[in-house]
């Protein structure tokens, strides 16, 4: 569901991505000493989409 990547990419490399968030590890940063500015990337509409397949696979295992 949570991804990483220290690639140098933009938000068309994650275009189609099935995680829902995909931390960018080079601009992430500490400022000011105690706060952390934190960059994801996602693809909104296909993660969405899979985490709902994801729902639907796990309510059918149960038997719901």
């Amino acid at each position: 569901i949570l991804g990483y990547s220290e690639e140098p990419l933009v938000s068309m490399d994650y275009k189609g991505d099935p995680r829902s968030s995909i931390v960018d590890g080079p601009s992430t940063m500490v400022m000011g000493g105690n706060m952390v500015k934190v960059v994801v990337w996602y693809d909104n509409e296909w993660a969405y989409s899979v985490r709902i397949a994801d729902l639907v696979k796990l309510m059918a295992d149960k038997g719901l």
